[in-house]
C-alpha cells in the first residue's frame, strides 16, 4: 500500500496514482455503493511538488485540464448555477442538475441546473441563505463568510502569514440537505514555511479513483498556484488525503488498461503553467490568464461518470 514514508521509491509523481490503482484492484474491499458496485481502499494519500511552476496534469491518460480549470473558477467566483459551465462547454455537472435528480434530493424548490449551496457558495459566502434563484444570497444582509478571501487577505499580511489556521471548508452540516450533491473534498488547509512557499493540504472524505480523483488532484494543485501568484509566494507542494477511494466495477478493465500502459511506458513529465496576469481580485481571472506548456500524455482512456 502507497504511504508517505515510501515516497522515495516513486520515480515519477505520478507513480502514486498508479501504486494505488493497483492496491484497490488487488486489496480493495468490495461494497454497494448509493450509485453502484465498487472495490474500496480506506485511508491513503498521494504528494506532489509544484516547484519550477510544476503543475500534476497527470500524463498516463489525456485530461481535460481546461474543464477543470473552468469549473475551478466557477468555484473562486462563488457561483452555483450550471448554466454557467454549460455556456462554457462544461458538462460536468449536468447530471446532478436535471429536474429527477434535484426531485430525488427533494430539492423541489429549486430550478434545473441550480446546483443549491454547493462548493462555490460554500467558499464565498459560508453559511449564508441560499434562496431558490441561481446564486442568490437571501436579502443581501447576510452574505456569510468569505473563507477564500480571508484567505488571501491573511496569506499576504505577514504578521498571519504563517498561521495554521488558513482553512477553507465546503462542509457544512446546516446546509448539506440543501445541496444537489454534498462534497466530496470537503477541507483544504494552507501552509507557508519560512521560505514564503505555499502547501496545499486537502483532505477528500470520497474519490472516484477512475474520473473525479486526477480531477480533484489537478484542481487543488490549480487552486494553489493561483493563490501563491495572488499572495506573492512561490508554490511548494500539493499534499492529498482521501478517506475512502473507490473504484467502480465498470471502471476496473479500463484502469487495468491504464496501469498496464503506464506500467510499460516513460510517463512523460509533469507539464509547466504560467499564469500571465495578476488582478486586484481573484474573482477576475479568466482561463486565458493560463499557460500551460510540454503537455504530453500516453493514452486516452473513456470512463463512465457516477452521479
Amino acid at each position: 500500500m502507497l504511504t508517505f514514508r515510501n515516497l522515495a521509491k516513486i520515480t515519477h509523481p505520478e507513480r502514486q496514482y498508479i501504486n494505488l490503482i493497483e492496491h484497490i484492484i488487488k486489496f480493495g474491499e468490495k461494497e454497494t455503493g448509493r450509485n453502484g458496485n465498487v472495490i474500496t481502499s480506506t485511508g491513503v494519500g498521494m504528494r506532489f511538488c509544484l516547484k519550477n511552476n510544476t503543475l500534476p496534469i497527470f500524463t498516463s491518460k489525456k485530461m481535460a485540464w481546461k474543464t477543470c480549470l473552468k469549473e475551478l473558477l466557477w468555484f473562486i467566483n462563488g457561483s452555483t448555477n450550471n448554466n454557467i459551465l454549460n455556456e462554457q462547454n462544461v458538462h460536468i455537472w449536468d447530471d446532478n442538475g436535471t429536474r429527477e435528480f434535484l426531485d430525488s434530493r427533494k430539492l423541489y424548490h429549486l430550478d434545473e441546473n441550480d446546483l443549491g449551496p454547493i462548493y462555490g457558495h460554500q467558499w464565498r459566502h459560508y453559511n449564508a441563505h441560499y434562496n431558490k434563484k441561481h446564486g442568490c444570497f437571501g436579502d443581501y444582509k447576510n452574505k456569510g463568510e468569505d473563507q477564500l478571501q480571508t484567505i488571501i487577505d491573511n496569506l499576504q499580511n505577514e504578521s498571519t502569514r504563517k498561521s495554521r489556521r488558513h482553512i477553507l471548508t465546503a462542509w457544512n452540516p446546516e446546509q448539506i440537505d440543501e445541496m444537489s450533491l454534498p462534497p466530496c473534498h470537503v477541507m483544504s488547509q494552507y501552509k507557508v514555511n519560512e521560505k514564503n512557499e505555499l502547501t496545499c493540504l486537502l483532505y477528500q472524505r470520497s474519490a472516484d479513483v477512475g474520473l473525479g480523483l486526477p480531477f480533484n488532484t489537478l484542481s487543488y494543485a490549480f487552486l494553489t498556484h493561483i493563490i501563491a501568484h495572488q499572495c506573492g509566494l512561490k508554490p511548494k507542494e500539493f499534499v492529498h488525503f482521501i478517506g475512502d477511494a473507490h473504484i467502480y466495477e465498470d471502471h476496473i478493465d479500463t484502469l487495468k488498461d491504464q496501469m498496464e500502459n503506464a506500467n510499460n511506458n516513460s510517463l512523460p513529465e509533469f507539464p509547466k503553467i504560467e499564469i500571465l496576469e495578476k488582478y486586484d481580485k481573484i474573482d477576475n481571472y479568466k482561463v486565458k490568464d493560463f499557460k500551460i506548456s510540454d503537455y504530453e500524455y500516453l493514452d486516452e482512456y473513456k470512463m463512465k461518470m457516477r452521479v
